[in-house]
């Protein structure tokens, strides 16, 4: 069976390179495109989704704004099972920062060469939110186009979405970009940050050997 995942904003699979499978998964990372300009978040997701080979069953899992990625996909190509990792099911489900920012549509007037340089507030503010312990953190953000972030972070800000049956959500307990106490998450990942996929590696694996068969 087929697995195909999608990393966090910005991320590669660099992120999840330490979570393990069933010897039967055939694991397949899909990469992240570069936004048209002005594309339609529809129109992107269709174009992620062509990867995809829907002619045998197949899995989905994704990580954060990959979570949101594969639930949209699986509207257009649907998986026989769907897990998201430290994301959300719903709009609902976004926290009161993220709302925010689709409130005052801020992300909108924030120059574009804001989100290109490593060493700028974007970057320490992801550090902090993510896993401010973590002194390797930004290793594993390498998609760093500047159109592709911002045009990014503006989707997750403004995405809209009802809950769809059978999508597994798991989460950490600690995570502030999506609060735990916002969802209803089917398993939680004890002590540990939105950063979990890497530093609880091992429980994360164990949990999705048990869903990935």
């Amino acid at each position: 069976m087929k697995l195909y995942i999608i990393s966090g904003l910005g991320a590669d699979e660099k992120v999840l390179e330490k979570l393990t499978f069933n010897p039967e998964i055939e694991v397949i990372h899909i990469p992240w495109l570069i936004p048209n300009l002005n594309e339609e978040f529809s129109d992107y997701v269709h174009r992620m989704a062509e990867s995809i080979d829907d002619s045998e069953d197949f899995y989905l899992l994704g990580y954060s704004f990959g979570g949101i990625l594969v639930q949209e996909i699986q509207k257009l190509k649907p998986a026989k099972k769907i897990v998201i990792l430290g994301s959300i099911r719903c709009d609902t489900e976004k926290s009161k920062f993220i709302k925010l920012g689709e409130k005052t549509n801020a992300i909108k007037y924030i120059p574009r060469q804001f989100f290109g340089n490593s060493g700028s507030v974007l970057y320490m503010f992801l550090k902090k939110i993510f896993d401010s312990k973590n002194a390797n953190l930004l290793e594993y953000f390498r998609v760093k186009d500047p159109y592709y972030l911002k045009w990014s972070m503006d989707k997750v800000a403004k995405w809209k979405f009802e809950k769809i049956p059978d999508v597994i959500q798991i989460l950490a307990d600690k995570d502030i970009v999506f609060p735990i106490k916002n969802s209803q998450p089917d398993f939680v990942i004890k002590n540990a940050t939105h950063l979990f996929p890497l530093t609880k590696a091992k429980q994360v694996s164990e949990i999705l050997k048990t869903i990935f068969v």
